[in-house]
């Protein structure tokens, strides 16, 4: 089981990452997000930051859709998100392996040319 600490000390371990202040968590890496706290909205009440729901890049469409099918217990979206090559992870469904190459290839996909190359 994965939490918001595990997000932070991996998104931490890479590379020129910085952290964003915010109610929970927002990682950055060359000004570009790649992982953050899923600002879940209601209608009618206020937005609420979960901290158990990680937000990941992924790419595009493609690779969206194949999570969000492949494992439908693991990632879900929302339709604030459509069109978004973003995902949303259930932090306390995933395995701090699988979210290890989770935020390490939102790293990658996000990082700058230069960086990419070392991991």
């Amino acid at each position: 089981m994965a939490d918001a600490d595990d997000v932070r000390r991996l998104a931490l371990s890479l590379p020129e990452v910085e952290e964003i202040d915010s109610d929970g968590f927002d990682f950055r890496v060359g000004n570009r997000g790649f992982v953050w706290s899923y600002p879940e909205r209601q209608p009618g009440k206020p937005r609420v930051i979960r901290t158990d729901v990680a937000v990941l890049y992924v790419g595009d469409e493609a690779e969206k859709q194949a999570l969000l099918l492949g494992e439908p217990g693991l990632f879900f979206t929302h339709p604030s998100y459509d069109g978004l090559p973003l995902v949303m992870l259930r932090l306390p469904e995933c395995t701090v392996d699988r979210l290890t190459e989770l935020v390490t290839d939102a790293w990658r996909m996000r990082a700058p040319a230069d960086l990419t190359g070392d991991l």
